[in-house]
């Protein structure tokens, strides 16, 4: 494992609903041409829960073969069956994927104990010559491996050498930095938190496994390079340039029914897959229970668009060049956003 900037690369799907293996090439290779470090397959980006594991395998057998000598190679192979991912990293070991990110196991929620015992060091153990990557998202899973365990693992396995950091607590990551020593390697896993994590001299983060950097590999790259450079000044201004993506990692809108205001919160990928779609990139929607942003939502997503396009219109001209599309014409027409969101609550 090495410092940088890693895509979670969403899972484009065609109408019918199957994967689109073509779009998917073609996600990569712009990832790849515009200096990834690697690019993480069938991560909660990549819609994982609701892929089948034939899916699951295919989609990081294809990235692995894309990426061979060109960038590195993350397959996400974590689930809640410790079995199931015994599996899916024996298929990822065998197609040739530099490391593995085992999220922590959700809703059966063990303890910190168990996930170390019974879940990460059968799988470190067994595949020694991988890197294995603890995901540690509380918030999604309802269960967490503690930086504690998190030492424990990486004295007893080195090739546990890493964490994906998306507790938001910064306390707790500082923690792991603590106990698990200034060469363990700390990723944020949350864009809005990774300018925080790499500057904080008690966390010392030294780069980001992304949402944001589906749509902009090359800027936000380039300020994880300028942070582990040293160079915070400029960092802080692609920081600003980067912000309004960032903040459409979730989009949360208040809707009117007939009871009430509630609040709607479309988590990742819904608003990504929606900004990709308007944007000219392979996407398709969302399988099911994911569905589509509101109106309220999609009118936050174009706004956020806007900003960085006029602001900052190199953060997206890569999207332009590669996929050959005007990207001020398709935040405009109406008819790029067409079924990419509910038409009343």
């Amino acid at each position: 494992m090495k410092a940088g900037c890693y895509t979670a690369i969403a899972t484009p799907f065609l109408d019918d609903g199957t994967v689109d293996y073509d779009g998917l090439g073609q996600l990569a290779e712009f990832q790849i041409q515009n200096g990834i470090t690697g690019i993480v397959a069938v991560g909660t980006t990549g819609e994982s829960p609701v892929l089948s594991w034939d899916e699951h395998n295919k989609v990081i057998e294809a990235i692995a073969k894309k990426t061979k000598d060109r960038c590195l190679c993350i397959a996400g192979t974590g689930s809640n069956s410790t079995a199931e991912s015994l599996a899916a990293t024996k298929h990822a070991s065998e197609v040739g994927v530099d490391a593995v990110l085992l999220v922590d196991p959700y809703y059966n929620g063990p303890s910190s104990l168990e996930i170390r015992r019974e879940y990460v060091t059968p799988i470190a153990a067994a595949y020694p010559n991988i890197k294995i990557i603890p995901y540690i998202i509380p918030g999604r899973t309802g269960a967490q491996m503690l930086p504690e365990d998190l030492a424990i693992l990486y004295e007893s396995h080195p090739n546990v050498c890493a964490v994906k950091e998306a507790t938001t607590n910064i306390d707790n990551m500082r923690r792991t930095r603590k106990c698990c020593g200034e060469d363990y390697i700390i990723l944020s896993g949350d864009d809005g938190m990774t300018y925080e994590m790499m500057t904080d001299p008690a966390v010392k983060a030294v780069g980001t496994i992304s949402v944001t950097s589906n749509v902009a590999p090359q800027a936000l790259g380039r300020m994880v390079e300028l942070l582990n450079e040293g160079n915070q000044s400029e960092a802080n201004i692609m920081l600003h340039k980067l912000q309004p993506l960032f903040s459409l990692v979730t989009v949360s809108t208040t809707e009117k029914t007939p009871y009430g205001d509630v609040l709607c919160r479309a988590r990742n990928p819904v608003a990504y897959k929606a900004m990709m779609a308007i944007l000219g990139m392979p996407s398709g929607g969302c399988r099911p229970p994911l569905g589509k942003l509101t109106q309220n939502g999609l009118d936050v997503v174009l706004d956020g668009l806007r900003k960085v396009h006029t602001g900052s219109p190199e953060i997206l001209q890569p999207i332009a060049e590669f996929f050959d599309v005007d990207i001020g014409q398709r935040l405009e027409d109406p008819k790029y956003r067409e079924g990419l969101y509910y038409e009343e609550y």
